[in-house]
């Protein structure tokens, strides 16, 4: 916007230039207010301002403005360009310290992984032994209750065999006694030795079942812990599956970044 005022006795030229950045001001080319005294040219009498004296005045203001606004921006360039090296050098900062916590990140996870993969070799490998131990130990029930069995029936064999021992002697002494009694005898020592005979067995029936019970129920402990780790194990697999699944989608993000 420009403002001319032309007067016989002053001449006032008020130039405002808005500049792009919205900086404005103001350049006044004559007298700024009409109350100061300043000293004027002498006019010359009976002749007014020409056209071509105003004409001058205002090429003049305006090489003067031009001047100004070149110098503005030459400043406002010059602080543009400290804003754009104090931008770069805070970038490079940024970017240094995300590419050393990235990289203090990934020599973590790598140490991670590591150990977790140790531990999880060293599970697998407690297991595979516990294991072992557990298939001696079914082994060793097996073999102790076969023994049992086999005494069992060993001693079953011997009673019998002591048992008609015992009744052929007795039939032996009693054959000049009368056939009844003998029968008797015969019936009642069959009847005692069968009720002795079965006692025997039950009350080894019922060890064997106590112990195959125990063996069971130890069994079945041990069977019962072996599948809590196997487990435990399986969820740190899966685990280190889903890691290495978020690691394979983090890398190419990170590439792109």
């Amino acid at each position: 916007m420009e403002t001319t005022t032309v007067n016989n006795e002053a001449t006032e030229i008020r130039c405002q230039e808005k500049s792009r950045g919205g900086l404005s001001y103001e350049v006044i080319l004559a007298e700024p207010a009409p109350n100061v005294a300043v000293p004027k040219r002498p006019v010359t009498p009976g002749k007014n301002v020409s056209v071509e004296e105003i004409e001058q005045k205002l090429k003049a203001a305006e090489e003067r403005r031009i001047s100004l606004e070149a110098r503005k921006m030459a400043e406002i360039s010059i602080k543009l360009a400290k804003v754009e090296e104090a931008t770069r050098k805070k970038d490079e900062i940024t970017n240094e310290f995300i590419t050393q916590t990235k990289e203090q990140l990934e020599n973590k996870m790598e140490t991670h992984v590591e150990k977790r993969e140790a531990i999880i070799s060293d599970m697998k490998e407690k297991l595979k032994i516990h294991a072992q131990e557990i298939e001696k130990t079914r082994e060793t029930l097996e073999q102790q209750k076969a023994n049992e069995q086999k005494a069992i029936e060993e001693k079953l064999k011997t009673a019998q065999a002591l048992r008609d021992e015992n009744i052929k002697k007795m039939l032996n002494r009693l054959k000049e006694h009368n056939t009844i009694k003998i029968a008797e005898i015969k019936t009642q020592n069959n009847q005692l030795e069968n009720q002795k005979l079965e006692e025997k067995a039950r009350i080894i029936e019922n060890k064997l079942f106590t112990a195959e019970q125990n063996r069971e129920k130890e069994l079945l402990k041990k069977i019962e812990k072996a599948q809590k780790l196997e487990r435990r194990a399986e969820v740190v697999r899966q685990n280190k599956a889903q890691t290495q699944d978020m690691d394979g989608q983090q890398s190419p993000i990170a590439s792109s970044g």
